[in-house]
């Protein structure tokens, strides 16, 4: 006897917070950045364009403090917009860390957003959380609770079983 279980994705889905850099909104990256996320299946829930300040971003990145290329960072960080997102479904954290690409586009491979449009490590694009805790806590530093957008995209039953 074979029996059939269907997954429930609410009880397996997750959320992840994307950032494009700086570097990927003056060059125009945003909408392909997008389009992959949805292809791949994921669900937008949340998205904010706007001059990030350093403040927010030395809370963002306080586990770099004390490397030396931090006061850079976020002086990088804070110099253009900047598109916060949240993204949702099916492991979307491990994912969409695979669809980045490596932190140095160099070690980055063809087909990801990095291995695609980058050179330099100090010009990557685009940040992703590296885990579902680190997902919750910068999501909750960049939206409040009530900018996450919850819904059924009718695409659902399409994407999973």
């Amino acid at each position: 006897m074979v029996v059939s279980i269907k997954r429930t994705m609410a009880a397996k889905t997750e959320r992840t917070f994307i950032a494009i850099k700086p570097d990927g909104v003056q060059r125009g990256l945003m909408g392909e950045i997008l389009k992959r996320f949805e292809q791949k299946g994921f669900r937008l829930v949340a998205l904010k364009f706007l001059q990030a300040s350093e403040d927010l971003l030395k809370q963002h990145y306080i586990d770099l403090k004390d490397r030396p290329f931090y006061p850079g960072l976020v002086k990088y960080m804070s110099s253009g917009p900047v598109a916060a997102m949240v993204w949702e479904g099916l492991n979307v954290v491990k994912t969409g860390r695979v669809m980045l690409g490596e932190t140095n586009p160099a070690d980055s491979k063809p087909g990801t957003i990095r291995g695609d449009f980058c050179i330099e490590v100090g010009r990557n694009i685009i940040h992703g959380s590296d885990s579902v805790d680190s997902a919750n806590k910068e999501i909750s530093l960049w939206f409040k609770p009530e900018e996450l957008v919850s819904y059924k995209s009718c695409a659902q039953d399409w994407i999973y079983e």
